[in-house]
């Protein structure tokens, strides 16, 4: 118990406790949520230890952003800017996009922060409509449907989708599932594999197989 002065010299109690809710909570408890993430992983990040750093009680850290997941797609970095990666991939023309955002991908996944935000992004999408809301939002609102749409006016949202399983389930097989083949093969390797798959998707006949 601490006590703060009043006028004429007396003293009144101050309950010791942890920080109340206030304009800057939320940033508070967003910011220590972003450290620990990045620090300790996602499997490893509790909310009780989020709110400890934040110097909150655990039911605010809730009242702000529901469940873990929400918190985690809420506070993470997409590896990638959309808008720039599109503009980027669209620079040598539309001939080897499709490879061009395999490498991309593949080899920016191969950086511990970006595969574990990838990875942790698609674990809270699985589990989480509002978190499935948000990687959605990303990755295909704001990347693979633009992109699909600039290069064909053929089912843009259809190739978009398959762009977004190709990439998905690339993440969950090397990363998450870890199966074998795919996590011992190179990130060299599996982009000149799965790039022609990319580049079919987003602007080969839908009708055909890759190739044909």
């Amino acid at each position: 118990m601490t006590t703060l002065p009043v006028y004429g010299g007396g003293q009144v109690p101050r309950a010791r406790g942890r920080r109340p809710a206030g304009s800057n909570t939320r940033e508070t408890i967003a910011a220590a949520a972003a450290r620990q993430f990045a620090e300790l992983g996602y499997p490893h990040t509790t909310l009780r230890g989020i709110a400890r750093e934040a110097d909150v009680d655990t039911r605010l850290v809730t009242h702000y952003f529901g469940t873990k997941q929400n918190l985690f797609v809420s506070v993470v970095e997409f590896p990638l800017e959309p808008s720039a990666v599109v503009d980027g991939l669209l620079s040598e023309g539309p001939g080897r996009v499709g490879h061009r955002l395999a490498r991309l991908v593949i080899e920016t996944l191969e950086t511990p922060s970006a595969r574990q935000t990838m990875t942790g992004m698609l674990r809270a999408a699985a589990s989480e409509d509002d978190a499935a809301t948000l990687v959605r939002g990303l990755l295909t609102d704001r990347l693979v449907t633009p992109l699909a749409r600039m290069l064909s006016g053929d089912r843009p949202d259809l190739r978009a989708a398959l762009i977004g399983t190709q990439l998905t389930g690339y993440v969950f097989a090397r990363y998450v599932v870890e199966l074998p083949g795919m996590t011992e093969t190179s990130a060299e390797e599996l982009a000149t594999v799965v790039g022609p798959v990319l580049q079919h998707y987003l602007t080969g006949d839908l009708g055909s197989a890759p190739g044909a």
